[in-house]
C-alpha cells in the first residue's frame, strides 16, 4: 500500500484523523472545512471540496485510485459519482442499520449502502459498532461523566442488552486492511469489538478505567424511562435522551466478527485494553493538565 496515495473524505473528522496519522505522506485529505483541517497539525495541504458541490468533489477525486470516506454514509450516492470509474471505494457506515427503531442515521446508512452495493464498484463499506477511543469522542468520555454526576443510573431491563464497541484503533486497522484487499464487487462487513457484552458491564468497565465510583443501577421499566426522557429536555443538569434511544437500550447488538478475522485478518482489542489507552492513569492526567 506504500506505492499510492489515498483520498480521505472528511479527513478532519475523528476517523478521518486517526486514519491520517498512519498514512502520513500517503494522504490526500478532502475537507469541506479547510480551517478545520489545519486545526488537526498536519503539515499536508487539503483538496477543499463540499460533498454537495458534484463538481468541486470531482476535481478533488480526478486522480485518486484508493478513496476512504469517512463521511456519513449517506453521501455515498455523491463519492460514487464523482470517483474515477476504476477507483476503490472504502465506505464507513454504521451497525445503526440494522436498528429496529430506525432514526435519519440509520435510514441514510441504509440508503448509502443500498447505493453502493447497486453501483457495481470494488469496495467495501465498513459497518462499526460504537466506536470510542477516538480524539474527541463522545461515547465512553460521556458516559464516563454521566457516571460521575449520577451515581444512580436507571437503566431499562437492568442493563442486560448486548453491545460490542469497537476502539478507533481496530477501525483504522480495518480500514488499512481493507485497502489493500483486492475487491471486485461492492461488499459489506460489520466491524466489531471482540465479544458482546451486558450495557451494565460495559458502564461498570468505563467506571473502573475512568476511576470512577460504579454507580448504583435501577432497573426501570422501559416504558417508564421513555415517558420520562421527555424531562431530560426541560430539566437542567440532566443529559438529554430520546425515546428511540431508550428503546435502543434494549436491543442486543452483538455482531458475529468472523467475516473480519477472515477477511481483513484483524483480531480486535480487548475492552479493558481499549479503556486503559482512552483513559490515562492519574499521573498521566496530571501531566497533561
Amino acid at each position: 500500500m506504500n506505492d499510492f496515495k489515498i483520498h480521505v473524505i472528511g479527513a478532519s473528522g475523528r476517523s478521518g484523523i486517526a486514519l491520517a496519522a498512519k498514512l502520513g505522506q500517503r494522504l490526500i485529505p478532502i475537507v469541506r472545512d479547510n480551517a478545520k483541517w489545519r486545526a488537526t497539525g498536519f503539515d499536508i495541504t487539503a483538496r477543499v471540496a463540499d460533498l454537495t458541490e458534484p463538481g468541486r468533489l470531482s476535481m478533488a477525486l480526478r486522480d485518486a485510485t484508493h478513496i476512504v470516506s469517512c463521511a456519513h454514509a449517506r453521501h455515498a450516492p455523491q463519492v460514487i459519482a464523482a470517483a474515477p470509474s476504476d477507483a476503490r471505494l472504502i465506505f464507513l457506515g454504521s451497525t445503526r442499520k440494522f436498528t429496529r427503531w430506525p432514526d435519519e442515521h440509520g435510514l441514510g446508512v441504509l440508503a448509502g449502502e443500498a447505493a453502493f452495493l447497486n453501483s457495481g464498484r470494488g469496495g467495501v463499506m465498513l459497518h462499526p459498532t460504537m466506536i470510542y477511543g477516538a480524539r474527541g469522542e463522545d461515547n465512553v468520555q460521556r458516559l464516563a461523566n454521566l457516571i460521575r454526576r449520577m451515581p444512580i443510573l436507571p437503566l431499562p431491563a437492568g442493563g442486560q442488552s448486548l453491545v460490542q464497541p469497537i476502539h478507533q484503533d481496530d477501525v483504522t486497522r480495518a480500514i488499512l486492511a481493507a485497502l489493500a484487499y483486492p475487491w471486485t464487487r461492492p461488499e459489506t462487513l460489520v466491524i466489531a469489538g471482540p465479544e458482546p457484552m451486558p450495557y451494565r458491564a460495559f458502564i461498570l468497565a468505563i467506571a473502573l478505567a475512568a476511576g470512577t465510583r460504579p454507580p448504583w443501577f435501577v432497573n426501570l421499566p422501559a416504558y417508564v424511562m421513555i415517558a420520562a426522557a421527555t424531562l431530560t429536555h426541560v430539566i437542567p443538569g440532566l443529559p438529554t435522551i430520546g425515546p428511540k434511544e431508550v428503546r435502543r437500550l434494549l436491543e442486543n447488538k452483538a455482531f458475529d466478527i468472523t467475516p473480519m478475522r477472515e477477511t481483513l485478518k484483524i483480531t480486535p482489542i480487548d475492552l479493558a485494553t481499549g479503556l486503559a489507552l482512552t483513559f490515562p492513569p492519574a499521573h498521566e492526567s496530571r501531566l497533561i493538565a
